[in-house]
């Protein structure tokens, strides 16, 4: 199996060597290297136009398995009669689709499916998994990444999304394969038809970039438990509101801390269920305006 040498060797060595990308055989080229082989050996395959068609798609762009595939039908008894394409499977094999869980191949079709789930294209995300699932990929990997994208692509724009990925880790983890394939299907068609957001993913990133600039401000006095006399005096729980007791269920509160100014960081699209959060927060950020003192 050829190796990427971008993962195999350091910088140093891959900046003095030269790099040839080795790619398949378009069905041209194998068409001229069996030409060129019938024209060495001085016979002509036994196969009709069909045959000899499936016989060049079943090398998979690979040369050299083309090659072994004509030189077991070269070794046929001659019986005047060429080999249709059932004939053909009966006499040859066909090569394995080139996939190795170890290198570049894993991480490319692993890439095209996340691709084409973030692209809502489902047709092609299943094509990418049973390419996945037929190279022997172990399928538990690709639902612990349905997971990751479930959160990371999706998020609040389809609250299910996350539930069907984790319902297909765990029914695969008691059917195994092949039948608990058909769940990792269903969630992979799930996902890619289910509306995307990285609003969260946004948002952690920008509060977590405030909390690295902030310090330790401490939260505000009306959030703190007073288990003792001394901290009720400095002010801890004081104009506490429980939110759920009030007559709409929102105080309006600050949460912030007291020398930080409030920040806006989940900004939730208009995708999906965070279409009705965007609206919920809206009228909720006009309700704490309003009972803002001044």
């Amino acid at each position: 199996m050829p190796k990427n040498p971008s993962f195999e060797l350091n910088g140093a060595l891959l900046s003095r060597s030269q790099v040839l990308v080795l790619k398949p055989l378009d069905e041209t080229a194998l068409s001229t290297l069996l030409d060129r082989a019938e024209q060495l050996t001085g016979h002509r395959l036994p196969l009709d136009d069909d045959a000899r068609r499936a016989l060049i798609a079943m090398a998979d762009g690979d040369g050299r398995y083309l090659l072994d595939m004509a030189e077991q039908l070269q070794a046929l008894p001659d019986t005047g009669k060429p080999l249709d394409t059932t004939a053909l499977a009966h006499h040859v094999q066909q090569r394995a689709p080139l996939y190795d869980k170890a290198p570049e191949s894993h991480y490319n079709l692993i890439s095209a499916l996340h691709e084409s789930m973030r692209g809502s294209d489902p047709d092609a995300a299943l094509y990418w998994l049973a390419r996945m699932l037929d190279g022997g990929e172990d399928s538990l990997y690709v639902a612990r990444r349905l997971v990751r994208f479930a959160n990371e692509d999706v998020g609040i724009a389809d609250p299910h999304a996350i539930q069907q990925a984790l319902a297909a880790w765990d029914v695969y983890e008691r059917l195994g394969s092949p039948e608990g394939e058909l769940v990792i299907a269903q969630a992979v068609g799930h996902l890619a038809t289910a509306p995307k957001s990285i609003a969260v993913y946004r948002g952690l990133n920008a509060a977590r970039r405030s909390a690295r600039n902030t310090g330790s401000l401490m939260p505000p006095a009306h959030v703190l438990n007073a288990p003792t006399r001394l901290m009720k005096d400095l002010g801890y729980g004081k104009d506490y509101q429980y939110d759920p007791d009030t007559a709409d269920g929102f105080s309006g509160a600050d949460y912030f801390p007291g020398a930080m100014d409030r920040e806006t960081y989940y900004k939730p699209t208009r995708h999906g269920y965070e279409a009705r959060i965007t609206e919920h927060l809206r009228h909720r950020a006009a309700s704490r305006a309003r009972r803002q003192p001044g």
